[in-house]
């Protein structure tokens, strides 16, 4: 098949966004078990590793460096408020913003939590040359997919 005919084909294992799902899902399977020893969600970790690297942040600039909407990120901020892993307060110089950090507990969980991303790595074979490529070739993925949809709108 040459690539013109690749790009039209309607079967499942041909769609590159198949292959992408497929294998979000299982590298989140993969985290599973090294976040339960956490007491974490996907989700929740992800948004402790923008809190670890930013420090306090508003909720606007969270939600942006994790590609979410508001009404994703609020609930994964109560949740992690409740467990006592953030707090959240309103901004003195603005009112209508929202300022989000991490407590102490986070802080302790830092520390553990380093041990993720060598784990996964040894869990799935990679070494590190070859997530850097992969990494690299998915941010401009994300990019372009992303120019694409704009110029939709």
């Amino acid at each position: 098949m040459t690539n013109q005919e690749d790009a039209g084909s309607l079967l499942l294992d041909d769609q590159l966004c198949f292959a992408l799902y497929a294998a979000q899902r299982a590298v989140t399977a993969a985290y599973r078990p090294l976040l339960d020893e956490l007491g974490l969600t996907y989700p929740q970790y992800l948004v402790l590793l923008v809190l670890w690297e930013r420090g306090e942040t508003t909720v606007k600039e969270l939600a942006g460096a994790l590609r979410l909407d508001y009404g994703t990120v609020s609930p994964l901020l109560k949740r992690l408020e409740s467990a006592g892993l953030v707090r959240r307060e309103r901004a003195a110089r603005d009112e209508r913003s929202v300022l989000v950090a991490c407590t102490g507990r986070a802080e302790e969980l830092r520390e553990r939590a380093a041990r993720v991303p060598g784990a996964l790595l040894a869990a799935t074979e990679l070494d590190g040359a070859g997530v850097a490529r992969l990494r690299e070739e998915l941010w401009r993925l994300a990019e372009r997919a992303g120019a694409a949809a704009e110029r939709t709108r």
